[in-house]
């Protein structure tokens, strides 16, 4: 058995998102780039690049490992590049995108000769964060004025729009886009390409995929444009979970158990959204509180409900554990890092990576 905590990436799971992906490059002409700030576990790339075009980057770091460790395109974008990053991350890209015409002016020498393209904000999006919502007021992300865009279009051959959050109706992505081209749809005529960037749930249960696939197929030939998009978590959705082992239980008022994890060092992703992991089963009538180890107060998992009181050494599973959890894993406490495991598609389990007091120790100094 193997020791927990650990991620369990199944592969056969990953497929079914491949495979909608797939589909969806086959029916819309969109190409398809893996967004490396959401899941970049280079381990199942194996599989991952037989389905999509290449991957997409925020740093140099992401760039390189993309560059690397992926078949494909690969996408510089940043929202701010520094000046000794430049020769790097032109020798690694197929495209870079700038955050502004700022940095595109400042740069331009440097990147004479590479594919340029700029992000624009849209001014609309479909986030219910304001910590997440890339058209929040004073947003940093993106040119928004398309007069000053026009004034630079010679320079580019692309746009960049990524106004979608967890987005999983078609009917809101369909508006958005509407909203795009009446904004910036004589701009959309004099460029090559275009990424509608990622947060388009559109591997999820019941999404309009042929009316989507059909609305991607209509922009791309109005306006003459290869579509690119940028799915995260749309490509690992409810691909992995986040194996762990309750350690103690103690009752305060309500039943607590504590788990070998931390939903700081691990999950962090849902402390900072202030959501409970999914755990798989959830019934029964004995409700728990399962907390973290860690020594922050509100390390805490969730309420779930078991169908017997739980035990130590009881194992438990939160499900859907792939996006923005290996990527924002961290050493807090000194915890044990999570392992990364792959169930392959044979049905064999591999664990691909520990991590121990050495790695714990070489990120600090």
């Amino acid at each position: 058995m193997i020791k927990t905590p650990y991620y369990l990436i199944d592969k056969t799971k990953l497929l079914r998102n491949m495979e909608k992906i797939a589909y969806v490059r086959e029916n819309s002409g969109a190409k398809a780039l893996l967004a490396l700030k959401c899941f970049a576990t280079w381990s199942v790339f194996d599989l991952m690049q037989q389905y999509m075009d290449g991957t997409t980057s925020s740093s140099l770091y992401e760039l390189k490992l993309g560059r690397q460790k992926f078949a494909g395109e690969a996408h510089a974008y940043s929202v701010a590049w520094a000046d000794d990053e430049i020769g790097e991350m032109v020798e690694n890209c197929d495209k870079i995108i700038f955050n502004s015409i700022g940095q595109l002016q400042r740069f331009a020498e440097q990147t004479e000769g590479t594919v340029r393209g700029l992000r624009v904000n849209p001014q609309v999006s479909s986030s219910d964060y304001l910590l997440a919502d890339p058209a929040r007021p004073f947003s940093r992300l993106g040119e928004w004025d398309p007069v000053k865009v026009e004034a630079v279009i010679e320079q580019i051959s692309g746009f960049m729009f990524h106004n979608n959050c967890e987005n999983d109706d078609f009917g809101l992505f369909d508006q958005m886009l509407s909203t795009i081209e009446e904004r910036f749809g004589h701009l959309l005529h004099k460029v090559e390409w275009v990424s509608l960037g990622g947060g388009i749930h559109f591997t999820g249960e019941d999404y309009a995929l042929d009316a989507f696939c059909a609305r991607l197929k209509a922009f791309s030939e109005k306006y003459g444009v290869q579509v690119y998009l940028e799915p995260g978590e749309a490509a690992i959705t409810q691909s992995a979970s986040l194996e762990v082992t309750v350690l103690d239980t103690l009752y305060n008022g309500k039943h607590l158990a504590v788990v070998d994890s931390s939903i700081e060092a691990h999950m962090l992703d849902l402390l900072i959204y202030r959501l409970n992991a999914k755990l798989a089963p959830s019934t029964g009538d004995h409700t728990y509180m399962v907390c973290g180890k860690s020594c922050l107060a509100g390390d805490i998992f969730g309420e779930y409900q078991f169908d017997r009181p739980l035990a130590i050494g009881d194992r438990l599973s939160f499900v859907d554990a792939a996006g923005y959890t290996m990527v924002k894993k961290n050493w807090f406490n000194g915890l044990k890092m999570p392992s990364i495991v792959v169930k392959q598609l044979d049905g064999t389990v591999e664990v691909v990576r520990e991590f121990g007091f050495e790695d714990y120790l070489s990120s600090l100094s």
